[in-house]
């Protein structure tokens, strides 16, 4: 860690939420002829990098300078008097919760702009992806480092229409239908947390999050704390997504082009949650345990849903599309980030948060790696990509011949880097230990046996054992795909195909590098938040 001056650190902070918008409108500018290469569209993609790869660089100097000795103090804080009538302020600043959810943002956005520098999605003009893909970075830093109700609502709606025409324009078959289903349920979702917000906001005199969570729901009423929890809570429970909220992600993931996947699943789904960890917690404490029990259970039921909903997808002859099951096991790891905030306990926020990282990282890899499988065979369908079933027969004299369609990719002998990151990402995935899907989950579960006072025990010891079971359901479909898609010989009919080339290496190398690295030293995050959720949780008197 090196030190850094705290004005130098605020400029930063600003510098990483205003950087990608001021380069999404440079974007729309002509190019100088110096700087547009073999071709226009190659310049802005280029663009794209530049700008990303900056914002990473500022986001990774901005945890370097971090104080990690007080990872509970707001730090880089930035406080501005914005619309005094309202006393709503231009209020900005990290601590340990914030900070990881920050540099994941910079680094799954670079890398999906690497990745397209050399696989540009199919569609309109470069300019509009590269503006849409730095507009929807601003708004999801911004989510992550405002202080403020009114502004963490607009950053939160911020990302809402880049990622509409992200889907809508770049996207698959079914896009259109996908990308507006989208919007409307996030929109329905947003409508009902304003109200929420302004609730708490015109009740308790203020805007602001840090005091808000300062006073922990002191200057709120239990009936103001309900109402506020349910409003906030069903906007922030629609962005997780959490069942039976969740029926508009496998359509937008399905629809999505790569890098939106990838952004989709690694960081749209965090503010959800991140919602209820930065406001619902602190600010209405009494509310939130009103409702605990029940976030825990829609919490465990998406957790086995997700999983049966994979294990039908996986099964030969269902005509499922990885992506759309990638997008299932989604909802069931969501659910275990919410089982850990339902208990309201130090170890199931920070298992909470950690699972959120983790999620990020590896179903990241996950989107980028079925994309390129997608580039390669034309098609994410697991009847097509899928090992044959063993009872099939070959073809004998006077028999028909066997069905080459239905092959199989058998990557280890086709693509045997493309197959074994493929199994790594599946592994990680189903929380083996040593890799960063294992820490959140068995956190999350160990929260359960003890929630916090006031919660009922047998309740969620009955909670900690669906989502126990939904570990193995979990593993189940995990080891399906990657028997079907990755096992074979490589006398398989399927033709040969391209392995990682090397950008893709460039763009998947430091999510499998983070992977290991949170698995093996989970305290290196957990040594951040485990302060932060601690005064968080005691209202910011620790």
């Amino acid at each position: 860690m090196i030190d850094i001056n705290e004005s130098v650190m605020r400029f930063l902070l600003a510098f990483v939420v205003v950087g990608p918008l001021l380069g999404a409108v440079a974007v729309l500018l002509p190019a100088p002829p110096g700087l547009k290469g073999k071709s226009p569209e190659q310049s802005v993609l280029r663009h794209g990098v530049t700008v990303t790869g900056v914002i990473l660089a500022a986001a990774i100097l901005l945890a370097l300078g971090f104080d990690h000795h007080h990872p509970s103090r707001m730090q880089a804080t930035t406080d501005i008097s914005w619309i005094p009538a309202l006393d709503v302020r231009i209020h900005l600043g990290i601590d340990g919760i914030s900070l990881p959810l920050v540099v994941l943002t910079a680094l799954l956005t670079f890398l999906c702009a690497l990745y397209s520098y050399f696989k540009p999605p199919t569609g309109p003009s470069p300019k509009a992806f590269v503006a849409l893909l730095l507009l929807l970075e601003t708004g999801t830093l911004a989510t992550f480092a405002v202080l403020d109700l009114l502004l963490f609502f607009l950053a939160f709606e911020t990302v809402l229409i880049p990622m509409y025409f992200l889907i809508a324009r770049w996207g698959g078959e079914g896009r259109t239908r996908a990308a507006w289903k989208f919007i409307l349920f996030t929109l329905l979702g947003s409508v009902v947390m304003l109200l929420g917000l302004l609730l708490i906001g015109i009740k308790a005199g203020t805007f602001d999050m840090v005091a808000l969570a300062t006073d922990n729901g002191r200057s709120l009423t239990a009936s103001v704390q309900v109402i506020a929890v349910l409003a906030i809570g069903l906007g922030l429970a629609v962005k997780t997504p959490m069942w039976p909220l969740h029926s508009w992600l496998p359509d937008a993931h399905t629809a999505a082009p790569t890098t939106g996947s990838v952004l989709l699943a690694g960081v749209l789904l965090k503010m959800g949650t991140y919602g209820f960890v930065r406001i619902l917690l602190p600010v209405a404490p009494h509310g939130f345990r009103t409702f605990a029990p029940y976030l825990a259970a829609f919490a465990v039921v998406g957790i086995i849903y997700g999983s049966l909903a994979c294990l039908a997808l996986a099964r030969q002859g269902a005509k499922g599309d990885l992506k759309r099951l990638i997008a299932y096991s989604s909802v069931g790891h969501m659910g275990f980030v919410l089982l850990g905030i339902a208990t309201m306990t130090p170890t199931g926020v920070n298992g909470a948060l950690f699972a959120n990282i983790a999620h990020g990282l590896i179903t990241g890899l996950l989107f980028f790696l079925v994309g390129a499988l997608k580039d390669r065979t034309g098609s994410t369908d697991l009847d097509t990509l899928a090992l044959p079933s063993p009872d099939r027969r070959p073809a004998t004299s006077g028999s028909a011949a066997p069905d080459q369609s239905r092959a199989g990719l058998a990557l280890y002998g086709k693509a045997p880097r493309l197959g074994g990151l493929l199994a790594f990402g599946a592994v990680a995935s189903l929380g083996l230990p040593g890799l960063a899907g294992f820490w959140g989950e068995m956190l999350s579960l160990f929260a359960a046996f003890e929630p916090a006072a006031g919660l009922s025990r047998p309740a969620f010891l009955t909670f900690m054992a669906i989502g126990a079971f939904g570990t193995l359901l979990t593993a189940a479909y995990m080891l399906i795909v990657v028997r079907r898609v990755c096992m074979g010989g490589a006398e398989s009919e399927a033709p040969k195909l391209a392995d990682v080339q090397g950008y893709e290496f460039a763009a998947w190398s430091p999510l499998v590098a983070l992977t290991v690295v949170a698995g093996l030293w989970p305290r290196a995050l957990l040594g951040l938040t485990d302060p932060a959720v601690h005064q968080l949780l005691a209202g910011g008197t620790r």
